[in-house]
Formats: structure tokens, C-alpha cells, sequence
């Protein structure tokens, strides 16, 4: 780097290839911000690179890797460490969901939703906030969802590994408090991804029994990178959401969690 040069941002953005988190990335590169995006797929990945290098004139380092595996944060961190990569964001926006009767789910994929949604997301945060505390700057901004706030029949470990990444986000956002460095739990209704789809749904946009309006990944991903910068804690985009959310906290959960069952079930 020349003397006088800016010191280059960087966005580590997980889940990247698509959706949301591909939505992250155009915002953060319209920003100026070199992006290290994370997926499985090569090839998407490589796509978005082109086009935000174009687009922006920034570096983009694609990393393909399937974050489920337990070592994979390890692996990630030790590519940017050979880069000398500190990034200033971190979106952990990877995630997986999964759909149906729990008798009837495999454990294996269940364990990999759990490794995915809630071990990698963990060693990632923990692995950067001690460089962004040293540096007195760095902000994160972890995708949970509604479903944080509740329980979820027919996704039980789904809505139970977003519940965890809500409290680890809120909890160390207060313990961070006045250091530099914010935490801010993104937490989207259903959205135009192919995500329900993915997870076993039938029939994706029935969800609530089709009451919620179905977001763009636009709009969710602008929702949130906005929260990011400002330091929220919280992010819930749409107005239903919200609503949901609120009614939620008023209702005794049985019957909160019954209604749910009851929009949700398999048909």
C-alpha cells in the first residue's frame, strides 16, 4: 500500500451466492467496501464477483466452502489471515432451514442446520470481535428471523437455531456496548429466495397460512445493511412482521405456538 493511501474496507458477507446475502454484497460494494464472499457454489459466486467488480471497481475474494462442516470458520479465517484481511462488517448470513414432522427429518441434516445456522456463525463472531475490539471499530449484523421470537412446529430446530442467534446477538451487543463495535440481528419474514422452498415446503408461500406478505430480498437486504450501519440492535423489516412480532409477545405462548402449528402444518 502507498503512503497515503486509504486503508481498504471489507465486508466478509457468509451465504453470498444468492438471495439476501447476494443483496448484501451490492450494497456494500456500492459503498466502496471489498467484499470476501462465502458459499458453496463456485460458480455463483464467481458470477456476482464479475459483476460487482465491474460494476464497482472493487475486489471481491471468493471463498467457496461449505460452512456446515464444524472446521470450515477455521478455515475461512485462516484465508484471510494469509491475506492479511481484517474485514470492518461481518454479515453471517448463511443458514439453512428445514421442513416437516420432527420424527420424520433426518438427524444428520438437523445437526447440519445446527452447525451451520448457529456452530459457525459462533466461531466466526468470536474468532473477529477480539481484532475489532483491538481496532476500536467493526460492526456485524447476524440474519436471524421472525421465527426467533417463537416456536416453530413442523421447523422445530429451524426457529430454535434462530431464537439462539437473536439472544447471542442481543446479549453480546449489550457486552460490546461503547467499544466500536455493534451487533445487529437482521430478522426477516418470508422472502423471495427459494429458502422455504430449499427447507421441504410444499408450497413456500402458504407461510401463516399466506397472511404475511412475501418480501423482496431487496428490501430485507436494504433493511438490514442500513440497521448495520446505524448500530441497531434489531432489525425487523415490513410492518406485518412487526405486528407479528408484537402480537407474539402478548399472546400466552401455547396458544401463539398452536396458531402457528395450525398455519404451518403439511398439507
Amino acid at each position: 500500500m502507498t503512503a497515503g493511501a486509504p486503508i481498504p474496507r471489507w465486508a466478509l458477507i457468509t451465504g453470498a451466492s444468492g438471495g439476501i446475502g447476494a443483496e448484501l454484497a451490492a450494497l456494500a460494494a456500492a459503498d466502496g467496501y471489498h467484499l470476501v464472499l462465502v458459499a458453496r457454489s463456485a460458480d455463483l459466486l464467481a458470477t456476482l464477483a464479475r459483476t460487482l467488480t465491474r460494476l464497482h471497481s472493487v475486489e471481491v475474494l471468493c471463498v467457496p466452502l461449505d460452512l456446515a462442516r464444524r472446521e470450515a470458520a477455521n478455515d475461512l479465517i485462516a484465508r484471510l489471515a494469509a491475506r492479511a484481511i481484517v474485514p470492518d462488517l461481518l454479515i453471517n448470513n448463511a443458514g439453512v432451514g428445514l421442513y416437516g414432522l420432527h420424527q420424520d427429518t433426518p438427524l444428520e441434516a438437523e445437526l447440519a442446520l445446527i452447525d451451520l445456522n448457529i456452530v459457525t456463525l459462533t466461531r466466526l463472531t468470536k474468532r473477529l470481535v477480539p481484532e475489532f475490539l483491538a481496532r476500536g471499530s467493526g460492526r456485524i449484523l447476524n440474519v436471524a428471523s421472525t421465527g426467533s421470537f417463537q416456536a416453530g412446529p413442523y421447523r422445530a430446530v429451524y426457529y430454535a437455531s434462530k431464537a439462539y442467534v437473536l439472544s447471542y446477538s442481543e446479549a453480546l451487543a449489550e457486552e460490546l456496548a461503547g467499544s466500536g463495535v455493534t451487533v445487529t440481528a437482521l430478522c426477516p419474514g418470508p422472502t423471495q429466495t427459494g429458502f422455504h422452498a430449499r427447507s421441504g415446503m410444499r408450497h413456500p408461500l402458504r407461510i401463516l397460512g399466506g397472511l404475511v406478505p412475501i418480501a423482496r430480498p431487496a428490501a430485507v437486504a436494504r433493511a438490514g445493511y442500513q440497521g448495520l450501519l446505524a448500530g441497531k440492535r434489531l432489525v425487523i423489516p415490513g410492518r406485518v412482521n412487526w405486528l407479528l412480532v408484537e402480537s407474539v409477545r402478548f399472546l400466552p405462548r401455547r396458544f401463539a405456538t398452536a396458531i402457528f402449528a395450525f398455519t404451518s402444518r403439511p398439507r
